[in-house]
């Protein structure tokens, strides 16, 4: 806020500090009355914990929205899809002219999927870390997890540890980034949206204009971001001696070197030099999988069957515990284990055939609840490309959006490619998206939960013992 403020202040356009200056109004006063309203010494119920994330999914992103609005002159639906896209580190935009959005404005975009990308969640046990056990209940909403690895005994040390990596990343993958050509301003909004695997860029038409040094910059530090952050900080730490032990990591790392591997082919025959090819199949597969939805071409223009891989990347998701959204790779192994025991059943009924990842036995519920996501996940989906067809896209365009936005992927193919923006779309279609960033953010299941009539029949806070 204090950098937005400054730079808002320092350029010749003043306006957007006024926007700024309303956050800190409204959002300060709001900030001490929730904490006030709190008990110290009683724990949450788990409904209360589920309750307060919604909220602050609803109340940061109505702030986030106020510098667009009073700085911008943006309607207020506008202003509110644009907060909701930075929050959900979606990266979708109603913005049509860069050119005319003050450099303060642009550098709020990238904070506010900065902060999107390290979580409300983890800043919230940051400075509230009474919640002790029903901490885990919301830390599970926002780095969602077959399995519960914490980094260090205590909650608010985890949160700690999260914060800290992700701002160290980010600090050298704005050096790399000014190291390799970018400048200054430019570095700082591309490694806070880098990092966050949110895909805001400064520019109209992201990476495309930068030179390789620089995209391949990108694709590293787009990998990290979409990498377990408990995975980075046990090898920096010592405490993982080989991450390819690590089985999660193994399929992550593999399906972006088949898939970058493939789009190079395919590049190949869209007269770019190999070298070229490999640089930009690697970027865009990246790009998708981790769901930063950053551009190093415009893949408007490329074949058909190369943006069809794109289309199927944005299905995947970074790692569970990353930065990024989507499905994420541990849940499609799960899928594929699943998948494949069902086959062996065939042929033995009756043997007892439990599901090993990285040497655990992964529990039945946990098998459950991974069925019950992307059951859910590809109904909202098919809901979302439904309803974005009968507001007049065509297939390809609803069809990629939907799964773009509640991936948190961002840009679309057709009318909302890398290079396009979502201001035509009309009032509903604004208004289905961004619950569908939220839910997409919020893995889904936690934004469905409360409208089950057993959520409000959760008993309430009980005293500490």
């Amino acid at each position: 806020m204090a950098a937005a403020i400054f730079t808002a202040y320092a350029s010749i356009d003043r306006q957007p500090a006024l926007g700024f200056l309303a956050v800190v109004v409204v959002g300060v006063p709001l900030g001490w009355w929730l904490r006030s309203a709190g008990n110290a010494n009683a724990e949450p119920s788990r409904r209360e914990a589920l309750a307060a994330v919604m909220l602050s999914w609803v109340v940061l992103p109505a702030l986030g929205a106020l510098p667009y609005a009073l700085g911008h002159h943006m309607s207020l639906l506008n202003a509110a899809f644009e907060s909701v896209s930075g929050f959900t580190t979606t990266g979708a935009t109603t913005i049509t002219d860069f050119s005319a959005v003050a450099p303060s404005l642009l550098l709020w975009r990238a904070l506010t999927q900065w902060v999107g990308g390290v979580g409300i969640l983890v800043l919230f046990l940051a400075v509230f870390p009474q919640l002790a056990i029903a901490g885990r209940q919301l830390f599970n909403a926002e780095v969602p997890s077959p399995q519960e690895e914490r980094l260090t005994p205590k909650l608010r040390q985890t949160a700690m540890a999260v914060v800290g990596l992700y701002m160290a990343l980010t600090f050298v993958c704005s050096i790399a980034y000014y190291l390799t050509g970018m400048g200054p301003f430019d570095a700082a909004a591309h490694a806070l949206g880098t990092l966050a695997a949110g895909g805001f860029s400064p520019n109209a038409e992201s990476f495309i204009g930068y030179g390789a040094a620089t995209q391949w910059v990108a694709v590293i530090f787009m990998f990290l971001s979409g990498t377990s952050f408990f995975l980075v900080y046990g090898t920096i730490t010592g405490r993982k001696h080989n991450v390819l032990r690590d089985a999660e990591f193994r399929v992550y790392l593999a399906i972006q070197l088949v898939a970058g591997a493939l789009l190079a082919v395919l590049l190949l025959g869209e007269n770019l030099a190999p070298l070229d090819a490999i640089r930009h199949g690697l970027f865009q597969a990246t790009s998708m999988v981790v769901t930063a939805g950053f551009a190093s071409l415009d893949y408007q223009t490329w074949s058909t069957p190369a943006q069809a891989v794109l289309l199927a990347l944005m299905f995947v998701g970074g790692s569970a515990g990353s930065a990024s959204g989507g499905v994420k790779v541990l849940r499609w192994l799960m899928v594929a284990k699943i998948t494949g025991r069902e086959v062996r059943r065939a042929l033995h009924p009756r043997a007892v055939m439990p599901i090993r990842i990285g040497g655990r036995i992964i529990p039945e519920d946990a098998l459950r609840a991974v069925a019950a996501f992307l059951t859910l996940y590809i109904g909202l989906f098919a809901f979302t490309a439904v309803v974005l067809v009968f507001l007049g896209a065509d297939f390809t365009a609803a069809f990629s959006t939907a799964i773009a936005t509640l991936g948190n992927t961002g840009p679309g193919l057709n009318n909302f490619a890398p290079i396009g923006e979502l201001d035509h779309l009309p009032v509903l279609g604004k208004l289905v998206l961004m619950f569908v960033m939220c839910a997409g953010r919020l893995e889904v299941v936690t934004v469905f939960v409360i409208f089950t009539p057993g959520w409000w029949q959760l008993p309430r806070r009980r005293p500490r013992a």
